[in-house]
């Protein structure tokens, strides 16, 4: 690999800044896209684009990984006091994430961690735009396009919903009838929706467990 390859790579705090614009641009682009062109995906009817391996949707997501929410876990918390609970957490670990990012940038520091942590940053301050916003910007899309900054939006602010539509369901499969509990259901493997910043987090989390030796000694 040559001096101008490796420099390519090297994250410094300008090109680490530049990283996580380019990623908030591609997420917010796509959702925005997607929310002023379509409306919600009615479950079991017509993917937006469906290449079969690759399906383009537009569902939206008010919890956490795979729409899980708070009140699901804790059944004493409103979904609405959960979903407040659910954005500040976000917040505070963006600021979190921000000074830790800021402390690697400024040190001897691997650049492993530097990819890392600003894959991760984007990601999630990509999708804290969604949950402190998008219910003031724009209105619902069930049964229709949603309109933008409308006279009053879907919901407050701090209880905006996630966007997400990028899914490849890779392979789909009936289990054995003498498998207790999923016996005879239908199984589609990866079916899980995510959007661009989903991908971001996924792919720093990954460089983090993978390569924890070679990061963290």
């Amino acid at each position: 690999m040559t001096s101008t390859n490796r420099s390519f790579f090297k994250l410094n705090s300008k090109t680490a800044l530049l990283l996580i614009i380019l990623i908030l641009f591609i997420d917010q682009a796509s959702k925005i896209y997607i929310k002023l062109h379509y409306s919600l995906s009615v479950y079991g009817g017509p993917a937006i684009v469906d290449w079969g391996f690759f399906k383009l949707l537009f569902i939206e997501n008010k919890g956490m990984a795979w729409g899980t929410k708070i009140s699901d876990i804790v059944p004493f918390i409103s979904e609405e006091v959960g979903k407040l609970i659910l954005t500040l957490f976000r917040l505070v670990a963006i600021s979190f994430l921000g000074r830790w990012l800021w402390k690697v940038l400024t040190t001897q520091s691997s650049q492993l961690l530097r990819w890392a942590l600003c894959l991760i940053l984007a990601g999630a301050i990509g999708n804290i735009i969604d949950s402190v916003f998008y219910g003031v910007w724009f209105s619902h899309s069930y049964g229709q396009i949603a309109e933008f900054m409308p006279e009053e939006g879907y919901a407050s602010l701090f209880y905006g919903h996630v966007v997400d539509m990028i899914q490849f369901p890779l392979a789909t499969w009936v289990w054995p009838q003498w498998l207790p509990f999923v016996g005879g259901q239908t199984y589609t493997f990866f079916e899980y929706v995510f959007n661009i910043a989903d991908f971001a987090i996924s792919c720093g989390v990954g460089i983090l467990l993978f390569f924890n030796k070679r990061i963290f000694g």
